[in-house]
């Protein structure tokens, strides 16, 4: 960190859930995996402005600096996996798809309010505190940790 700078907020935009919650389309406070994948599609699409199913690592310098830059702490930047100097729409897709999958404590193939909450995404209405924060309370009292595993 630079002596100038600030330190990040690491909630920044909604946490861990932050870097999906843009592709609730009808933005209804509910993920669902269709959603997502046409979301990640036509994201895809508009960086790949060759049409040639491939971000180049100048497309990919682009859109890492615009996440850092939108994102600070939560930014994940896309990144050419396989080393073939090509970026697919598997690569660009796959930290957006495994985090949904980690989000999706039910398996039912959309992310609602109440698991996107348990990420870092922070209510529709700013007032509102999550649903489980008094049963969590209760947890605590009891000396339980809710079946959480610890942090890093």
């Amino acid at each position: 960190m630079r002596p100038t700078e600030k330190p990040r907020d690491e909630n920044y935009h909604g946490g861990n859930a932050g870097m999906i919650l843009k592709y609730d389309a009808n933005h209804d406070g509910t993920l669902t995996r269709d959603e997502l994948i046409k979301g990640l599609k036509a994201e895809f699409m508009l960086h790949d402005s060759h049409h040639n199913g491939c971000l180049d690592p100048e497309q990919a310098d682009t859109i890492n600096q615009a996440r850092v830059d939108a994102d600070q702490s939560t930014a994940t930047p896309v990144m050419d996996w396989n080393q073939d100097g090509c970026i697919d729409y598997t690569e660009f897709s796959a930290a957006p798809y495994s985090l949904f999958d980690q989000l999706d404590i039910d398996h039912d193939g959309k992310l609602s309010p109440k698991e996107l909450q348990r990420a870092g995404a922070k209510p529709k209405d700013a007032d509102t505190e999550p649903a489980d924060r008094e049963e969590e309370g209760r947890r605590g009292r009891r000396g339980g940790d809710g079946g959480r595993r610890p942090g890093p």
